[in-house]
């Protein structure tokens, strides 16, 4: 049966992790990368469907590409992040289901479908992902900086064109400066964002 994690590993997951905007100058390794996308992967999605992608952007040369697809206010956090992950979503991900999905005829629920379902799904899914990602990466060790400023076109266009991938999200990820970090902002109480019926 699962056991409720420590309280250190809560506070290392969700209560003491914050959102960093400043970043060590400390390498993040491929390996680790590696170990990362092996444990998000196990998180649930529609039908098994995984449809998010995604692209480490570490080099030199592919920061000096996303510069230009990036809101003002992110350009400089963006640039000094050891990894800038791009998380998109695959519109054809439905034609992976038969091995990922193999109990059923799954490709058929979206290969006959509407545009529209196969958006949502794909959307939706990999949006669980991103925030696989976000726990895992902290579980690693590593701290996260999850951002909406940027261009979806331009990253489409500069990093995703020869795909049926289309972007949702950046995260930058490294070593974050906490010496750099602001009071933590409030939070809803349950009172405010639940109900229970």
């Amino acid at each position: 049966m699962p056991q409720a994690l420590s309280a250190a590993a809560l506070e290392q997951l969700f209560t003491q992790a914050r959102t960093h905007h400043h970043w060590l100058a400390r390498p993040v390794p491929d390996e680790l990368l590696h170990r990362l996308y092996d444990l998000l992967k196990f998180g649930p999605t529609s039908a098994n469907s995984c449809p998010a992608r995604f692209v480490f952007i570490k080099s030199a040369e592919a920061k000096a590409r996303l510069r230009p697809c990036l809101s003002e206010s992110n350009i400089e956090q963006t640039m000094a992040a050891p990894v800038t992950v791009i998380v998109a979503h695959d519109l054809t991900f439905f034609d992976d289901l038969p091995v990922l999905y193999p109990r059923a005829d799954a490709r058929s629920w979206f290969i006959n479908g509407s545009a529209e379902k196969i958006s949502r799904t794909a959307l939706q899914s990999a949006t669980l992902q991103a925030a696989y990602l976000l726990i895992a990466a902290r579980s690693l060790g590593l701290d996260c900086g999850p951002m909406g400023g940027f261009n979806p076109a331009l990253v489409d266009a500069e990093f995703l064109a020869d795909r049926q991938w289309k972007s949702n999200l950046l995260i930058n990820l490294g070593y974050g400066d906490a010496e750099q970090l602001q009071p933590r902002d409030p939070r809803l109480s349950f009172a405010e964002a639940c109900r229970i019926e």
